[in-house]
């Protein structure tokens, strides 16, 4: 027989999914604002520091340099992020299910019955 408290560390249950879930979009948000921050970050720096973003750099102005360069390799870098963070938030859920899990069947609840 299962009580509440056993329910909530089962990796079907609705609280497990709620939780995975509930860090994954705290995760996803994290990310978009990441994105958004670089996305309109170069045309707001283009407007409120023109000078600064027409020094030359390697032959390009700044702007071109970051637009062409540079903007890649950090979309790239908040994407590695995402992935190696979701599934660790992933492992770390199915770690503590099981660690519930192994230790409600050392207080004896996790007996299973020989059914025939």
């Amino acid at each position: 027989m299962q009580t509440p408290d056993d329910k909530k560390f089962d990796m079907h249950s609705e609280e497990f999914l709620h939780s995975l879930m509930s860090k994954q979009l705290k995760l996803s948000i994290a990310c978009a604002v990441m994105f958004l921050l670089a996305l309109l970050g170069l045309p707001l720096l283009n407007y409120f520091a023109p000078e600064f973003m027409a020094q030359r750099v390697f032959g390009f102005t700044l702007t071109w340099f970051i637009l062409g360069v540079a903007f890649f390799p950090v979309v790239w870098a908040i994407s590695y992020g995402f992935i190696k963070r979701s599934i660790a938030l992933e492992e770390e859920e199915v770690a503590e299910a099981a660690g519930a899990a192994d230790e409600k069947g050392k207080r004896g609840g996790g007996e299973k019955e020989n059914v025939p």
